[in-house]
Parts: structure tokens; C-alpha cells; sequence
């Protein structure tokens, strides 16, 4: 029952981070967002919610299966480190969308996808498992970034 409990609080948690700059991004979309020029491989609007639903997902499946290793030096830094990219992720959302800066936001994803590597290592370390369930996650911020810096380029 500890497990599943960790696990809830796992998912939930990574899930929940992922809400919060919802009501920014739905403000935006209608408005700023509709009228920027972008690349011809921009995703469809409708496909980005699914997408990160299912990121978050993978992400409380990862960060659970290090926290029931126990929490030692090691857990706690790898802990850290997914804490640190999880605030960097809400950040890039609230600086892209909330302050319309695609070039602030493109900053702040090329910070973004290299502490998401280093989560990826330090996660190997402890558990593979958990390390490949974020190989997703850091293809998906690639495009991301791919396409954050097309849409400042463009406008």
C-alpha cells in the first residue's frame, strides 16, 4: 500500500505541475499565440495537451521508481535535480505563453533539456527503467525547442 501510495503521489504530483499554467496558455492561445507566424511543422493545438498528459505520466512513473529505492545521498540529489526540471518546465510555459517572449523561452528550454539530461543520467544510475521512461520527455522538449526557436525566428 506504501508503494501505490508513492506511486499516486508520484503521478498526481508531475501531473499537477503541468496544470498549473494552464489558465496562461489557454489565454494566450486565442489571442498572442493565434496571430504568431509559425513553421510549417508546428502541431496542431489540440495535440499538446495529450502529449504532456502522457509526459507527466512517464515522469511520475520515473521519479517513483527512484523514490522507492529509499531516500539516501544519492536519491536525494537525483530527487533534486527532477524537482529543478520540473520548475524549469512550468517556467518555460509561463515565460513563453504568460510573458510572450519566444526568445526568453527559448533560453530557458536549452537550460530546461540539459538539467533533464542530467536527471536522465543521475536516474540511470539508480534505475534504467526509470532513466529510458524520460527518453520521451527529452525528444519532445528537442522539438520544442526546434520549434521555440523557429517561432522567434519567424516573428
Amino acid at each position: 500500500m506504501k508503494n501505490v501510495t508513492k506511486l499516486a503521489i508520484s503521478i498526481l504530483g508531475c501531473e499537477i505541475i503541468g496544470l498549473i499554467p494552464t489558465p496562461v496558455t489557454i489565454a494566450s492561445i486565442s489571442t498572442w499565440y493565434v496571430n504568431l507566424n509559425k513553421p510549417s511543422f508546428n502541431p496542431p493545438n489540440w495535440l499538446f495537451a495529450p502529449v504532456w498528459t502522457f509526459l507527466f505520466l512517464l515522469m511520475g512513473i520515473s521519479v517513483y521508481l527512484i523514490w522507492k529505492k529509499g531516500i539516501n545521498k544519492k536519491t536525494k540529489y537525483a530527487l533534486d535535480i527532477f524537482a529543478l526540471q520540473l520548475v524549469l518546465n512550468l517556467c518555460w510555459t509561463l515565460i513563453f505563453f504568460g510573458l510572450h517572449s519566444p526568445l526568453f523561452a527559448f533560453v530557458e528550454i536549452i537550460i530546461l533539456w540539459v538539467v533533464i539530461l542530467i536527471v536522465i543520467i543521475k536516474f540511470y544510475k539508480i534505475s534504467r527503467i526509470s532513466a529510458y521512461l524520460l527518453i520521451p520527455y527529452i525528444l519532445w522538449v528537442t522539438f520544442a525547442s526546434i520549434l521555440n526557436y523557429s517561432i522567434y525566428y519567424l516573428n
